[in-house]
């Protein structure tokens, strides 16, 4: 019962509690018995609550016994990326400075799904404060990548990513500044959703306002992510730019394969980056033909775009400089080196680069909106080349096909920094496997701002059509 437990949708799970098929504790017990293989191999936890979530699935039986109304998610194990404030229950940010933080309310996301019903079981590792595309730090060492343990599950999303690839429960949350959960999403072979900007409340940063970070679903379908996004969604009073946006049915358009005939989908290789993996972009020009095959348009977006990451850098730096300058000088070289790198490029930053950033910013979102006055969707690449090695040194340049490809940020995952920036949605699915079985990059769309519903429904048209591929990480098996 356990294996089939965890080859369960979190659609399907919550549909099987709810007709008494699957006990909540039994799902619970199952999902931490695979956390605890999935910590002792790849460490993708900081903390495991198992006791409590125990508790929480009793009472959720119970629930079920007595015929209570039950919400969307009732009983399903959730795991928490440890960006995210949990009530009672530890959320270091990945930080030394942080080890013992307790937080006395949960963030809004998270506050949604518990009330939907869903069991937070554990927090995820994020490298110190999600400041780099690779889940390590100081405080828990090193996260791994389930399909090859020489490789990095990427970040800062990564502990969530390896949780939802295993088998760990069905859903996380993460986090996304600069493609946060779909660089986790690509490299571990799941998918990862980036809502439009204000869908999902984020009541945790101070700077609202010039607001890069989003928070938001992690799951093995397209139809789970739609369900978490419609759960966590709607506005709250923390965040102006949620106010009056409460889209509804994005768990019904997740459901819903959408029909692409006839739709326009604008494609790029390359955004601003000038190498791609060969076995990356073999794996796009199929997950193209798949959208061609469901007849899709395809227009090549072939118009010039400079890489984002002169926009994207001097805006995140110098937000790093100030926002973390107090745990900075509590914790000296006990913080990540690569952060303090990165926040003292941000203190080099002058306030009218910081402003020609926040101009170029604009310039970006304004030629991003011109094309979907043309097209429906943007596909390309998530990431540049799969999962990069474990070992990989955030400040060297990667190499991609035999040679060097720029910045692990402007070489690997130039595709992703541009929608936080703009505000669009994007998503990334799975587009198969390498030569040597790891992920192969993953595919990205991209939609115009609020057509989340719309590109949650393209994207399981062609997750339909591709098929689904029972792969799973070596050791953990699900079906």
């Amino acid at each position: 019962m356990s294996d089939a437990i965890l080859g369960m949708t979190a659609t399907d799970l919550a549909s099987a509690i709810r007709a008494r098929q699957v006990s909540p504790v039994e799902a619970m017990q199952a999902v931490l018995e695979r956390a605890a293989a999935a910590q002792a191999r790849c460490n993708a936890f900081i903390t495991l609550d198992g006791a409590r979530a125990l508790e929480a699935a009793r009472a959720a039986e119970a629930a079920v016994v007595a015929g209570e109304p039950l919400g969307a998610l009732h009983g399903v194990p959730v795991s928490v990326k440890d960006l995210c404030n949990t009530a009672d229950l530890r959320t270091t940010f990945g930080s030394l400075a942080y080890k013992d933080n307790i937080p006395a309310a949960d963030c809004v996301a998270v506050a949604r799904l518990k009330a939907a019903g869903a069991i937070v079981f554990a927090k995820t590792t994020t490298p110190e404060f999600g400041h780099k595309p690779l889940t390590e730090a100081p405080l828990f060492g090193r996260t791994l990548n389930p399909w090859d343990l020489t490789r990095t599950p990427g970040g800062s999303s990564g502990g969530s990513g390896v949780a939802v690839a295993a088998g760990a429960g069905p859903l996380a949350v993460g986090t996304d500044g600069g493609g946060s959960t779909r660089i986790p999403a690509a490299a571990c072979g799941v998918v990862g959703f980036k809502q439009s900007l204000g869908v999902v409340p984020h009541d945790q940063t101070p700077d609202v306002f010039g607001l890069l970070a989003y928070v938001g679903p992690m799951a093995r379908t397209v139809q789970d992510a739609g369900l978490m996004l419609d759960v966590m969604a709607g506005p709250h009073a923390s965040d102006p730019h949620s106010l009056g946006r409460d889209l509804q049915g994005l768990a019904a358009a997740a459901a819903r394969p959408g029909d692409l005939k006839g739709r326009r989908i604008g494609y790029r290789l390359t955004m601003g980056n000038d190498r791609v993996d060969p076995e990356t972009r073999a794996a796009f020009e199929a997950s193209l033909a798949v959208l061609a095959d469901l007849g899709a348009d395809l227009v090549e977006r072939n118009d010039a775009f400079e890489n984002t990451l002169p926009v994207w850098g001097p805006l995140t730096f110098s937000i790093w400089a100030c926002r973390f300058a107090g745990a900075e000088q509590t914790l000296g070289d006990a913080m990540s080196a690569t952060l303090r790198h990165w926040m003292g490029e941000g203190r080099r930053f002058g306030a009218t680069e910081v402003q020609q950033a926040m101009e170029a910013r604009t310039r970006l979102f304004r030629q991003v909106q011109s094309w979907f006055e043309e097209i429906d969707f943007l596909a390309t690449p998530t990431l540049a080349a799969p999962a990069l090695p474990a070992d990989q040194d955030p400040l060297q340049p990667v190499v991609i096909d035999g040679g060097p490809a720029g910045g692990l940020r402007d070489g690997w995952y130039p595709y992703t920094h541009p929608f936080n920036l703009t505000g669009h949605p994007a998503i990334t699915v799975p587009n198969g496997f390498t030569a040597a079985g790891l992920p192969a990059g993953g595919l990205q769309l991209a939609a115009p701002w609020f057509a989340d519903a719309d590109l949650l429904s393209a994207a399981a048209a062609y997750e339909a059509a591709r098929g689904d591929d029972d792969r799973r990480p070596p050791g953990f098996g699900i079906r």
